[in-house]
């Protein structure tokens, strides 16, 4: 669709004329929607801007214009993804609107046409373009550059990669003008004035207009054989829908539960509500579902035949597809897709979805970002999923971003959002949800070690420091920290009052303080020579000499006591209470004042304790990398100091290149979440380099807590057995069968230990046989269906 758009564009075709229209179209032949328009007056002005737009409302749009304003002006445009699998689709895109020419990819691990006016990649190579270590100088990286597109800029919000978003926008050269597409956030206002501060003068282009608007419905079981609209027509929850009951525990609800989606199916395609995303939240309940639906007629004959020649020329290109246990299921129009699946099987997927031969996907929330497969209905299982925390209500982000799947633009005048009910949650909280707004960007940046190693050796620490200081978190933490700076302010308005107090009589604090102190000692005198009195009286000695003597001082202290301004002065209770409470409100003011800069400081404070752990382990000195700093500078792994060190201390030298892979996969490998009995040992020799590995972490870890340093450290050989087998050639099918681990989940894990095998080749001061036999590793792991599909 991308395509037949952009050949639709001739605003900037050597010798083209356009027409008025087109010209008020900015040379699309379409008419424009008003966001677009306004966004594009900003790139023709050279400012940045901030483009907030739900899902498939055409933000792609403002950025093919830019595209087409720097081929025209002769600059360079680099587009940004979060994931590979884009800048792969956008770069084939591309190249086929502009000629392949043109168009460059870098992804890290590929290198295409580098010098291209037009380069698509990942956030994260921008980054490091940024840092300037082994992608090259940043002058020349970024020469004659005039736009920066990031695509997907929400993703700040990841836990693990929100930062490279913000490194990105803190660390772009000022004369480069960002382009931010966004899905619709709470904040937008915020991040916008955020990227005004640290980049320049920025605008924000905020809609909430959607091409193809949405109609929410709702069903449970028992709304028969029907789906009832979720809002009646003013908006509020259908009266018509109630709440479930609950299955007593005896009768057995799994049966019914199962069959939920075939009825609804059903309805759907009854009603021509078809394609659909059917969003499980569970990899068991996808391949579950899809068995089910084999008895349903969702394909015409056409349908049919299309679908088969489709997958058949599919498997001569990848034949290790005809083995999946899922393909049978392909024919009856319905498939699973999740991150257990093999990249490839999900690449067929998406090819046959997009062309309305998959009729139904059973889908992980996963698939809610990044992947082009828009359908015509969006079906949520539930407003809550498992987590790591437990159970737990989705947020109105997550639901925005499944929703917003649904309504495909130039194919339907509607897209419809299904959501299924059940006696855990009341009808009023999914109608709550599908009416909430967006949730607000919030930062992840995140100080790492390379971080720290790359602004050393550029800047001095007073400039890191005010780098640190530009993030979105510190920016942000003025409105995290609102409550608190508002009691600042109401107690020291109350101090400021307290000290500020204006004595009739020009007395000094210290002089009220005295008085008090006499009057206090006074009236304890008092207390006490009468209680003495009364006893000497009792046994006969009223006038003895230690009562006068008492007598006497309590009456020079009431002569003080009376002598004092303070003894006649209506505003005494009031002083004298203020100046008691005062040193409370100091306290507390001291130390709300502490939490504040704490706060603030925070990213600082990470900083310099990554700093003394880099000094320790002689990655540091003088502020300046070492040796070994420079190559954790250009590290891009979970602990890059551990990293290093393993390479600097010999630890994989003398290894063969499965041993090698199977070392590095435990490095990247989190531990497993669940226990499994892997058919496959490692090597004798990767047992033994393992256990010195972990000795070392151990040190590493330690270290770490000592200054309040929280850098995960993996090493977890759950996978290492498998890639060392996989190295050694043995075939894939093997590998796999009477293993409960899933294909997809093997396949990420040995991408992962590809790119930090191909980091070794190029990080520098690595010795040189390492390089090498990283190089073989790679090769030997880097083959179908592992191998990345472009």
């Amino acid at each position: 669709m991308i395509i037949e758009r952009l050949k639709r564009c001739i605003a900037f075709d050597a010798g083209g004329i356009m027409t008025d229209t087109e010209q008020e179209n900015y040379g699309f032949k379409f008419q424009l929607d008003d966001f677009q328009v306004e966004a594009i007056s900003c790139i023709n002005k050279n400012k940045n801007v901030v483009v907030c737009a739900p899902t498939g409302a055409g933000k792609t749009v403002i950025a093919e214009y830019a595209i087409m304003k720097a081929l025209k002006d002769g600059k360079r445009l680099f587009y940004t993804t979060p994931l590979k699998a884009l800048s792969n689709q956008k770069f084939h895109d591309f190249g086929q609107a502009y000629g392949e020419e043109k168009v460059g990819l870098l992804t890290g691990d590929i290198s295409i046409n580098r010098d291209a006016q037009i380069v698509v990649m990942t956030t994260e190579v921008f980054r490091n373009m940024l840092y300037g270590t082994t992608l090259g100088k940043v002058e020349e990286n970024l020469k004659n550059v005039n736009f920066i597109v990031l695509d997907e800029v929400h993703y700040m919000n990841d836990e693990q990669r929100g930062t490279v978003w913000e490194e990105s926008i803190i660390y772009c050269p000022g004369y480069i003008n960002i382009i931010a597409l966004s899905a619709t956030i709470a904040n937008a206002v915020e991040l916008t004035d955020w990227i005004n501060e640290v980049h320049g003068e920025t605008y924000l282009v905020d809609s909430d207009f959607r091409p193809v608007p949405l109609r929410h419905f709702y069903y449970s079981d028992s709304c028969d054989n029907r789906i009832l609209p979720l809002f009646s027509s003013d908006g509020v929850l259908n009266k018509k829908i109630k709440p479930e009951k609950r299955h007593r525990r005896y009768i057995k609800t799994s049966q019914k539960t199962e069959k939920i989606h075939v009825k609804l199916i059903k309805i759907l395609n009854e009603k021509d509500m078809l394609p659909a995303i059917y969003f499980a939240f569970s990899r068991k309940r996808c391949n579950s579902y899809i068995e089910d639906c084999t008895k349903l007629k969702l394909l015409n004959n056409f349908e049919e035949r299309r679908l088969s020649q489709i997958i058949d020329e599919y498997i001569v290109d990848n034949p290790y597809i005809a083995r999946s246990k899922q393909i049978e299921y392909l024919y009856h129009g319905v498939a699973a897709h999740h991150a257990g699946l093999l990249p490839g099987w999900k690449g067929l997927i998406e090819k046959l979805f997009q062309q309305g031969l998959i009729k139904v996907v059973f889908a992980t929330e996963t698939l809610a970002a990044g992947i082009n497969m828009p359908a015509r209905a969006t079906i949520i299982s539930s407003i809550s999923k498992r987590s790591d925390e437990g159970h737990r209500v989705l947020t109105p982000s997550e639901f925005l971003q499944m929703s917003g799947r649904a309504g495909r633009r130039g194919m339907d005048e509607v897209g419809y959002v299904v959501t299924i009910g059940d006696a855990y949650h009341h009808p009023e909280e999914i109608a709550e949800l599908a009416s909430s707004t967006a949730n607000p960007l919030e930062s992840k940046f995140t100080p790492r070690y390379s971080m720290v190693m790359n602004l050393l050796q550029r800047f001095t620490i007073e400039e890191a420091r005010e780098l640190i200081l530009k993030s979105f978190g510190y920016y942000s933490s003025v409105e995290r920290l609102r409550p608190l700076n508002t009691e600042l302010e109401r107690i020291e308005h109350v101090i400021g009052d307290i000290t500020h107090f204006k004595c009739p009589y020009s007395l000094t604090a210290s002089d009220v303080t005295e008085y008090n102190k006499h009057k206090n000692l006074y009236i304890q005198y008092r207390k006490t020579f009468k209680t003495l009195k009364k006893q000497a009286a009792q046994r006969g000695f009223p006038f003895a000499p230690e009562v006068e003597e008492y007598g006497q001082k309590t009456k020079e202290l009431e002569n003080k006591v009376k002598q004092s301004k303070c003894d006649i002065c209506k505003s005494y209770k009031k002083h004298i209470r203020d100046l008691e409470i005062l040193p409370r409100f100091e306290r507390k003011y001291r130390r709300i004042k502490e939490a504040i800069e704490y706060e603030k400081d925070i990213y600082w404070r990470q900083f310099l304790n990554l700093m003394k752990v880099a000094e320790m382990t002689g990655h540091l000195e003088d502020n300046f990398p070492t040796q070994k700093g420079l190559m954790t500078a250009a590290a891009r792994v979970e602990n890059e100091i551990f990293f290093v060190e393993l390479i600097t201390r010999g630890l994989l030298d003398e290894l063969s290149c499965a041993e090698l892979a199977a070392i590095i996969c435990a490095m990247v490998t989190e531990e497993a979440r669940t226990n499994f009995y892997p058919k496959y040992k490692t090597g004798k020799k990767v047992r033994k380099t393992l256990f010195e590995c972990q000795d070392f972490m151990r040190k590493l870890w330690r270290l770490q807590q000592e200054y309040n340093v929280n850098v995960t450290i993996n090493l977890s050989p759950d996978y290492s057995a498998f890639i060392e087998q996989w190295a050694l050639g043995t075939d894939w099918e093997e590998l796999v069968t009477g293993s409960d681990i899933s294909e997809g989940d093997l396949v990420r894990i040995f991408k992962r230990t590809i790119d930090v095998l191909r980091q070794l080749t190029v990080i520098p001061n690595v010795n040189p046989e390492l390089v090498k036999t990283a190089g073989r590793a790679v090769e030997c792991i880097n083959r179908d269906p592992v191998s990345d599909v472009m």
